[in-house]
């Protein structure tokens, strides 16, 4: 019986090892530290001083005095923030209002990325080229474009008036429907691109051979289609939800005072109130429902790649 041959064990120098550890220690400096000093501050008291909040650590007051400040930290930000219906509305609010502009970013996003797609491979970079460009305008003129657009005197309701469509100008500025479309249009890219990503690796033959089996091309773009960019669809779900939840900008330049986000309050907890450990609580809670389910959703997809493995 022949003897297996066992491969030797991979030695990595210095510089493998420094390879390996680069994309942890980038974590650890602009994720995991900023967290943690965040987090930190959520437990504190809001104080007039400099910084707003007590207590703070001074090594040089020795260790005594860092451990005197651990025990004034206390969990009675979070609590006040259970007790305040202003904060879990504005939760439920920004979740429900970016649930809804990722699923309409969807219905527009696969059309446009399955016709890219499909279209002439000397016409991909073309089109590729124009979902990009709106990025080559600054963010904040493109959302003010909007303001232009839509309101009562803007282009869109002279183009409605003068097509005999309504009878009077229609209100969407300071709406949540402006809302969704300064959404929709912002972060429409981050859906396109990877779903382009995926669509584009599609094998066509198997396509083909749905349509020799009798199978109709709708029938075949449900049983073969979607399933094989469900990936794309996830990634570029993922990229518009995310930071649609904490969207500042579109809700407070073309929302109305009613329109109610998690990133608007934050904001004036910071910015009006000057109340840190309260923002910081409520920035810290926001991170934990948008990192908690992917987590999940990871786990998920490693254990049924195991199981197909």
């Amino acid at each position: 019986m022949a003897e297996e041959h066992v491969a030797p064990p991979v030695r990595r120098g210095l510089g493998g090892w420094l390879l390996i550890a680069m994309p942890y220690i980038w974590l650890l400096i602009f994720f995991l530290a900023p967290f943690l000093i965040v987090f930190k501050i959520s437990l504190s008291q809001v104080a007039i001083a400099i910084p707003p909040y007590v207590p703070t650590f001074d090594l040089s007051e020795g260790w005594q005095a860092f451990a005197d400040g651990l025990s004034e930290l206390s969990l009675e930000n979070y609590v006040w923030l259970t007790e305040d219906a202003l904060y879990w509305r504005s939760y439920l609010s920004s979740v429900t209002i970016a649930a809804v502009s990722t699923f309409l970013t969807l219905l527009i996003g696969y059309p446009i990325a399955y016709a890219m797609a499909r279209a002439p491979q000397a016409l991909r970079p073309t089109l590729l080229m124009l979902v990009i460009l709106p990025f080559w305008t600054s963010f904040l003129i493109r959302v003010y474009a909007w303001i232009g657009i839509l309101k009562n005197e803007g282009l869109l309701n002279q183009l409605l008036l003068s097509l005999g469509l309504i009878d009077e100008p229609l209100v969407i500025l300071n709406t949540n429907i402006a809302v969704y479309i300064g959404i929709v249009y912002s972060y429409l890219p981050f859906l396109v691109l990877p779903l382009y990503a995926s669509l584009e690796r599609l094998d066509g033959s198997l396509l083909e051979a749905a349509e020799d089996l009798g199978c109709p091309p709708w029938k075949a773009f449900w049983k073969i289609t979607v399933p094989l960019s469900l990936p794309g669809i996830i990634a570029g779900c993922f990229l518009v939800f995310i930071p649609a939840v904490g969207e500042f900008v579109i809700p407070d330049l073309l929302g109305g005072s009613n329109t109610l986000m998690i990133g608007k309050t934050l904001w004036v907890e910071f910015f009006n109130n000057r109340d840190w450990p309260v923002s910081s609580a409520v920035a810290v809670i926001l991170l934990l429902i948008l990192v908690i389910p992917i987590v999940l959703f990871q786990n998920q997809q490693q254990k049924m790649s195991e199981k197909e493995g």
